[in-house]
């Protein structure tokens, strides 16, 4: 594959936090990005991704995504738009693999019951919690914090939304420590991932959603762009199984959407010269065309409608949400209530006290952290697995 003048070049010097630009030295045959992959594969922060809240809480049926089988979906669908775009993969995948990990138990649920807690010192964002994660949390190495992941990994990861004007306490502290250029856009590679994003739970959700009977047929085929692809799928196949027709009309759904993401962004980005270009055109470069973006957004609106405000589902996130505040108030009045070390880390001193207790509640899987509100209250919590 030709490499695009403005893809990001894991050739080029590559800067990391600690030891200063790359060294020669590699365990085995792989590029500075690649590397960045791998480590935050093998962290432990990933795997506990299995265990996350994506759309419905701690689900018992197998087949319903988690924030890992989300996280994988978006990389594939990153891959795929970079190595069109001639952008780097391996960067791309890192990025998908990533942006996910500051997300703590029960998703949004969780991320509002902790930056609740956190009022009065700073809040919480799963944003930046996702950086405080690889760069200080995650620590498997016996010479520094973090997983000293490259420059661009962690300017991406910060900035895959966008230019950051004004950062809360997290991202500030680790800017400050090891800038990032937050007022800029990232690269291509970054802006990627983020659409991948998009376009995955968009569509996976819409799957999940029939699955456990929140969204019917009917009311997705209201949305005329949707209609169009369900007329198309019953044409090519008259005689298959709804279900298989259903998935079908998805995966059309999200290659149209892919397409569309190669062809605005190949436009966009023409004539960029380099990635400094990328990042000095002072615009969002990667994504929608304006006539897929309106469609996306009245997707979007439908899902939070029918899906993501169902009440079921806001119940069940009311529930989540006392299971991580009941836990930070238990911690916050009682450290020795937390496991191993962390109550002898615990810093005398706020806000970095109650930052720290947060940073232990936000790397708990959704079982986990039931679990600890039982054994700490004595019962279990009731309604939070909801399909």
């Amino acid at each position: 594959m030709t490499r695009a003048p403005f893809a990001a070049d894991p050739d080029a010097p590559v800067l990391r936090e600690f030891g200063g630009p790359q060294s020669a030295e590699r365990r085995g045959p792989r590029s500075a990005f690649q590397r960045d992959r791998d480590r935050i594969i093998h962290s432990m922060s990933f795997r506990r991704l299995k265990s996350k809240t994506q759309v419905f809480i701690a689900p018992d049926g197998d087949h319903y995504r988690t924030r890992l089988t989300h996280s994988l979906e978006v990389a594939q669908i990153g891959r795929v738009i970079a190595r069109a775009l001639g952008l780097d993969e391996d960067l791309t995948e890192a990025l998908c693999l990533a942006h996910d990990l500051g997300h703590p138990p029960f998703g949004h649920a969780g991320e509002a019951a902790l930056s609740d807690a956190l009022e009065r010192h700073g809040g919480f964002c799963h944003n930046a919690q996702a950086l405080r994660t690889v760069m200080r949390i995650e620590s498997p190495y016996p010479d520094h914090d973090g997983l000293n992941l490259t420059w661009d990994l962690l300017e991406g990861l910060a900035k895959h939304n966008g230019p950051v004007s004004a950062p809360g306490w997290a991202l500030a502290e680790l800017d400050a420590a090891f800038p990032l250029d937050l007022a800029t856009w990232p690269s291509l590679e970054a802006q990627v991932a983020a659409v991948a994003d998009d376009i995955a739970y968009d569509n996976h959700d819409i799957d999940d959603g029939l699955r456990a009977g929140f969204l019917q047929l009917d009311d997705l085929l209201t949305l005329d762009f949707l209609a169009d692809q369900w007329r198309a799928v019953e044409k090519r196949f008259p005689h298959a199984p709804r279900e298989r027709l259903l998935r079908e009309m998805i995966r059309d759904q999200i290659g149209m959407m892919v397409n569309d993401v190669i062809a605005n962004t190949s436009a966009a980005a023409k004539g960029m010269g380099s990635v400094a270009e990328v990042r000095a055109a002072g615009r969002q470069l990667a994504g929608f065309s304006p006539a897929m973006a309106a469609q996306e957004r009245r997707l979007k609106a439908f899902m939070y409608e029918r899906l993501y405000y169902h009440p079921e589902q806001i119940a069940a996130a009311e529930r989540a949400r006392d299971v991580v505040a009941r836990l930070y108030a238990a911690y916050a009045q009682d450290a020795r209530l937390m496991p191993g070390d962390w109550p002898a880390r615990l810093p005398a001193q706020e806000p970095q006290r109650s930052r720290m207790i947060a940073d232990f509640i936000a790397g708990m899987s959704d079982r986990f952290a039931m679990e600890a509100v039982a054994r700490i209250y004595g019962t279990r919590p009731e309604g939070l697995i909801n399909v």
